[in-house]
Order: C-alpha cells, then structure tokens, then sequence
C-alpha cells in the first residue's frame, strides 16, 4: 500500500502485513525534466559505442543478478506480497532469460537489413537501424522488477537512453534495477528512476522521450496513448487481458488441470496473461471441474516471507480486492457454483483465498470485466465453434490457451482466437520469453515487448539506397526532365511489358523478381 504523506513524498508499504517499508520522494516536474536532459547527454555517448560493445557492457549485468538473486526477490516479495519463489521465476530469472538472449542476438537482430528490390536492379536498399535517444519506461506493479528491468535492457542495446517511473505501489524494486546497472558499470547517467505519482509520469511525457513504453491498465494506456499521440511520440502499450482457454474433451485432464491452476492463481491471479476464464466441451467439464476445485483447495494462502511458506501471496494494489470479490458476488448471485474461495479478505494483510467458479455464463460480469486476481470462472459450451465464439467476445485481446491432445485442432482453434499469443498446452509463459513477441490485439494495446520485433521497434529504422555497382553514373536517367513524346513512348511500353498480362510479361516479371 502507498499513501501520500504530502506533496513531495510518498510511503511503500508491505501488503502481506501493512508494515512500512520506506518513504520515497516524489519527484517534481522540473526535478524529471532535469533527469531528461542529464540522460539525453548520456545517451549521445553511449549512441556512439558499437552494438558489440553494448552488448558487452550490458552483458556484466548478469553477474550480478545472479549473485543478488535472493536479495532482489527480498525486495520484490516485500513490497508485491508474492511469494518470494515466484520473485524468483516470475521476476529474476526472467530478466536473466532476456538479458542472456538479447546480449547475444542484438548484433543480429539489428545488422543492416538487405531489401529485395523488383525493380531498378543497377541500385540496391538496406535498413540501418539507429538509437531513439531516451525511451521512457512505465512500468507497473505485478512484475516491478521484470519489467523495467527488461524493457530497460532492450533499449540499452538498441542504444538509447532509459528512465523508468515505476507504479508508487511497488518502486523499489525498479530502484534495485538501476542499483544493479550501476554494479554493472553501466554509465550512471544513463538510466534513471523517477518515482513519485501519476503526476510524475504525466511529467515524464511532457519532457518529450523518444518512445515511451508503458505496462499496465487499459483506461490508463488510453490517457498515455493521447497524450504522446498529441506529443507525436510513438509508444508500445501492453494494457489488459482477459484470457480464455479453450479446453476440448480430448485434453489430458491432469495437465490441464494443474495448468489452469498454475495459470489462474500464480501471482495471485494478478498477470495481464492469467487464465481469466475456461470454456471446456461438455465431455470434459465436470471432471476438470471438480479437479481444478481440488487442486485450488490445497493451495497454501499466506505471508510472502520465508521460502516455500506459501502458494498464494498477498494482492498488490487495494482496489483489486474490491474489483475480484465484487466479480465472485455478482457471479454468485447470478447461479455460478463456488466450488472453491470465494470468502473475500482473510487474515491481517490482502490475502484472497484463490476462487474456482463453475456454471458461468456471459451474464455475469466475471466473463467480461478483467478480474486481475485469484478467480477461475468455467462455463460449458457444446463444441469448439461455440468456445471459439465465446472466447472472441472480449474488448481485450492479449492472450490465449488452448487445450487438446489433438494439436492440429488446437492449432486450428488458435489461429481462430482474436488475442496477440497462443499458447496450446501450455500457460503463462509466452508473457516472459524474450524470443516470443507480447503484445495485443483490440483494447489491449499495441506493439510488442520482447522478441526481435521489439527491439527493432527501439530503433528509428532509417532506408539507405545506392548504386549497385561502382564506377561513373550516367549524367541523366531516362526518366529525369525533360519530358518528351519519346519517353512517354518508353513509360507505356515498359508498363506493358512489366505489368501485363502476356507470356513476354510474365517472364519478364519472374526474370526481375
């Protein structure tokens, strides 16, 4: 929890116990405007570096995430209230598993990239693709240290520029980022953290960034979309999701099940990727039902702290107590069976007993509305059409599963669902890859993180043609003034012979292409 002590500070509170953990300062507007300049001066050094020895002072930050592992899933757990072996996967080893492939991959990624020309073959085309300058960094509270720290690694190695606002619930985890850069030796002007409220972040973008990427929820993405749009900012948004898994008979029960349960309750059901409602066939329903419900009851609800202590960690930010039990009631209230959770708060921190709905149908606002909490709604459908249907009826479109032993249905049924991934048999897991591009479709935003794309979207792409061969050029192009009979003569030839229809026509086409 973080409560406003005055204008220019804030507190960071433990939400597994309500204990303080620190008071921040918020920073001013004229305070992140200095930040700006100080980093935009940085950058013009780093800029100039070659992408391998960026890649090679990047590269010593994985010493040190390695070596301070514990202590960063210390801190993630405090003020997140996840437990701390989630930190670990959910946080750390993430970041490593993108730092190790982005070290190695971004001299590839970003060579110069040849453009195959149909036509004018005395010239040739190739990509370059340069820094932005300072890319501004959003970064929200489920994952405080994931996040920023890989957002901010993709930028470093495209060669621009970081600050990072991260969310005034959980910012000390995006200040441990910029501890470890500074052990790294990464130039300590380079990135930056600005903590503080939404009014920081509103600061942020005023100071005008190069590209800003933001986490976090849709209404929020849409006031950061506007306002870089009036700023003529390009911006990568990740906003909600509310991701259905479609479950056919033919599905191995155990796994699925154990999956659902994974995918649904990790993080305390707050991931933009959780499985936030089951559409199962009917001859599967009942048994993977009543299996998920067992499954859920036997997970431990408790303090963060102390390893192994707990399956299920405290929820983050207040409101989502608020948003999930309303969810639970009103589906209740509506017929659904609980068949496991649904008994609101417990205990002296933010804990939610993880919820198991079944009987659901798309009256009840836990179908539509995103949950981002430990609720798993079933709803029974007649076939595979129908759960297709159901699941495209969504403003959000991030994710999805689909599961079946039959993997070329499954594939059939993932290319049919509207959302940026798909994961068959399987969960969570292509949030955090950094091979795999993450982003959304609908209300769920734009562009990608992570993934070759990603990196390449850090960068201004810039197009460079030029003659193919050396040697003197000819003093004019037969296209060039002056314009004369004759050479419209030659123009509605070569249209003939390029584009039309004949045989001369055609083998012309393939001989160029």
């Amino acid at each position: 929890m973080s409560a406003i002590q005055d204008q220019t500070q804030f507190e960071v509170r433990n939400p597994a116990n309500g204990e303080l953990i620190e008071v921040l300062p918020v920073h001013s507007r004229e305070e992140v405007h200095a930040v700006m300049q100080r980093v935009r001066a940085a950058q013009k050094r780093w800029a100039r570096l070659a992408i391998e020895d960026r890649a090679a002072a990047v590269g010593r930050l994985r010493e040190v995430l390695v070596r301070r592992a514990p202590e960063l899933a210390e801190t993630v757990s405090r003020e997140n209230g996840k437990p701390r072996q989630e930190a670990l996967l959910h946080d750390v080893g993430p970041s490593l598993a993108v730092l190790e492939y982005f070290v190695h991959e971004a001299s590839r990624i970003l060579a110069p990239e040849r453009i195959h020309l149909a036509l004018l073959k005395h010239r040739k085309s190739y990509l370059v693709y340069q820094p932005k300058g300072v890319v501004a960094v959003i970064s929200p509270w489920n994952f405080p240290f994931f996040l920023p720290a890989s957002d901010t690694i993709l930028a470093l190695l495209a060669g621009n520029g970081v600050i990072i606002k991260p969310s005034e619930v959980c910012p000390r985890s995006a200040l441990a980022v910029k501890s470890c850069l500074d052990e790294a030796e990464i130039d300590p002007e380079l990135v930056q953290v600005v903590t503080g409220l939404g009014e920081t972040g509103a600061a942020l973008i005023e100071a005008a960034p190069d590209h800003l990427v933001f986490t976090g929820s849709v209404a929020t993405g849409r006031r950061i979309g506007v306002a870089c749009a009036e700023r003529f900012i390009p911006c990568t948004l990740e906003l909600g999701g509310k991701a259905p898994a479609v479950v056919l008979d033919d599905a191995d029960l155990e796994r699925t099940a154990h999956a659902l349960v994974w995918g649904g309750f990790a993080n305390a059901g707050q991931i933009c990727a959780s499985v936030e409602r089951v559409y199962c066939t009917p001859g599967i329903y009942e048994p993977l039902l009543s299996r998920v419900a067992e499954l859920t009851r036997a997970l431990k609800i408790g303090s963060a702290s102390g390893a192994g202590s707990a399956d299920i960690g405290a929820i983050t930010f207040p409101r989502q107590v608020e948003i999930t039990t309303s969810l639970v009631e009103d589906a209740r209230q509506k017929g659904a069976r609980v068949l496991a959770g649904g008994t609101g708060p417990e205990g002296r921190g933010r804990f939610l007993a993880p919820t198991v709905l079944g009987d659901c149908h798309h009256e009840m606002r836990v179908m539509k509305e995103e949950a981002f909490g430990p609720v798993v709604p079933f709803m029974k459908v007649a076939d595979a059409d129908e759960a297709v249907s159901r699941a495209n009826e969504s403003h959000l479109g991030l994710g999805a599963y689909v599961f079946a032993s039959d993997l070329e249905a499954a594939r059939r049924i993932a290319e049919r669902i509207e959302v940026g991934s798909v994961m068959i048999n399987d969960v969570i897991l292509h949030g955090g890859l950094p091979e795999m591009p993450w982003g959304g479709i609908k209300q769920s935003g734009h562009g990608v993180a992570r993934s070759d794309r990603a990196l390449k979207e850090l960068c201004h792409a810039r197009h460079i043609n030029e003659p193919r061969l050396p040697g003197p050029l000819p003093k004019r192009e037969p296209h060039w003034f002056p314009y004369t009979e004759k050479s419209e003569r030659r123009i509605l030839k070569f249209l003939k012979t390029f584009f039309g229809g004949s045989a001369p026509a055609r083998l012309a086409r393939w001989l160029l292409s």
